[in-house]
């Protein structure tokens, strides 16, 4: 029990990309939609950062909270967790089809899926390859999704595959403006991201 709860928290940030089209359905405040084009286009091309900040994660049947430290580089990924739930420190490596999770004194697991991992571990079905695109504000591609804006035109709300990812708060770093607080909300998970931290950068 112990081993799939620490896989579950682990893969709530796990990156895994996709690059299709998608139909958006524009919701409240949705007045300015060019500048909410330049800014989507603007973090489109974000393909490298650092990210450190704080993990909540609330369940029906427990809650806690960690630290996360993210390191993006095109498709591949470095993720370290310590502390959701007190349940210890892990670490994800990998890139799109080859995935790697390394969980202190439970060893080392290794898949192709991290998404039929997740699932097989505990029965839950999320969404991760949405993430990567959720945590700079933006939808995923590979699905449709309902944007609400803010009176800026950025996301304060994106509802994507059965999920409500709420935007708090933005912070302007090296000329991209991007969350700061996230709140993600399905049926039966809460996770909260406070982001202290954002090194953004496009790498060609």
């Amino acid at each position: 029990m112990l081993l799939r709860q620490i896989i579950a928290f682990s893969l709530i940030t796990l990156l895994v990309g996709c690059a299709s089209h998608n139909a958006l359905k524009y919701g409240t405040g949705a007045d300015n939609q060019t500048q909410w084009k330049q800014h989507k286009d603007q973090l489109s091309n974000i393909n490298y950062w650092q990210i450190d900040g704080k993990i909540g994660v609330h369940t029906p049947k427990a809650s806690g909270s960690g630290t996360l430290s993210w390191l993006q580089r095109q498709d591949y990924y470095d993720i370290r967790l310590s502390g959701p739930l007190s349940l210890g420190t892990s670490h994800l490596t990998g890139r799109n089809g080859h995935e790697s999770l390394a969980i202190t004194n439970n060893g080392y697991l290794a898949t192709v899926s991290l998404e039929t991992l997740l699932e097989q571990q505990t029965g839950w079905k999320l969404p991760v390859s949405n993430l990567v695109w959720w945590i700079r504000g933006l939808p995923a591609p590979d699905s449709n999704s309902r944007i609400h804006l803010n009176g800026d035109s950025r996301p304060a709300m994106i509802e994507q595959d059965g999920w409500q990812i709420e935007y708090r708060s933005y912070v302007k770093q090296n000329g991209y403006l991007l969350p700061e607080r996230i709140q993600l909300h399905s049926t039966d998970l809460n996770v909260k991201l406070v982001i202290k931290e954002w090194q953004p950068h496009k790498v060609k």
